[in-house]
């Protein structure tokens, strides 16, 4: 049997390594590719609400500049409740900022609180908040008390063009206690709950919000 010369054997010693170091590679990055996208799979996309924005009330047209600033993101089944330990598919976390410049004092109030629910379609949310916060010219029974807000976000603005976005929020014009309901005298502000507000109703004016939408996820099992 005839042997290989040294140089040949060299030669072929270096294109089985390269072979072998190409083989590598290649399952190396397919087991990479694999965990990326089981890591995708472990982690769904989850619903939120962001952004500041500046708006108007159509019944009610004044000078004074209103905004809400959202930053609200879907953390779902993580605030146990008695009979539900493992929470809701709508828990949420994050804050919400209240802004209102009353012209005819000219001052300004503002409110702070945090989020405690969400839920989302394609463009749109509600969420609620407990606010903990309020500036010592606003309504001080907020401290505590969950409010609502809605959400439209009607697409990336066009040079020129209005905003499409609007926003709803659960006082003032809606959810109050008219007379003769419940023996009210006089119309109050009506209790709120979680993810519970209005149709978004008030146009913004300037700014705008984004809501990433997501379906909400089954019950944990176990």
């Amino acid at each position: 049997m005839a042997f290989a010369s040294p140089a040949r054997l060299s030669a072929r010693s270096r294109k089985a390594a390269a072979l072998g170091v190409a083989l590598a590679a290649t399952v190396t990055l397919g087991g990479a590719a694999a965990g990326n996208a089981a890591a995708s799979d472990a982690a769904p996309q989850r619903a939120s609400v962001t952004g500041s924005a500046e708006f108007g009330l159509p019944y009610w047209p004044d000078k004074d500049v209103r905004s809400f600033a959202f930053d609200a993101h879907a953390k779902p089944y993580s605030r146990p409740l008695a009979g539900l330990p493992s929470g809701l598919p709508t828990d949420a976390e994050g804050t919400v900022k209240v802004s209102h410049y009353v012209a005819a004092l000219g001052k300004t109030m503002t409110a702070e609180g945090k989020v405690d629910c969400l839920v989302t379609g394609p463009g749109v949310a509600s969420l609620t908040a407990v606010m903990t916060k309020v500036s010592p010219d606003g309504p001080q029974d907020w401290v505590g008390k969950r409010l609502g807000f809605s959400v439209l976000d009607g697409g990336k603005e066009k040079a020129g063009h209005k905003s499409k976005d609007r926003v709803g929020f659960s006082w003032a014009a809606v959810n109050v206690l008219r007379d003769g309901d419940k023996g009210a005298k006089e119309p109050v502000s009506s209790d709120v709950g979680t993810c519970m507000s209005s149709a978004p109703y008030a146009p913004v004016t300037k700014g705008g919000y984004t809501v990433r939408h997501a379906e909400l996820p089954p019950v944990p099992k176990g």
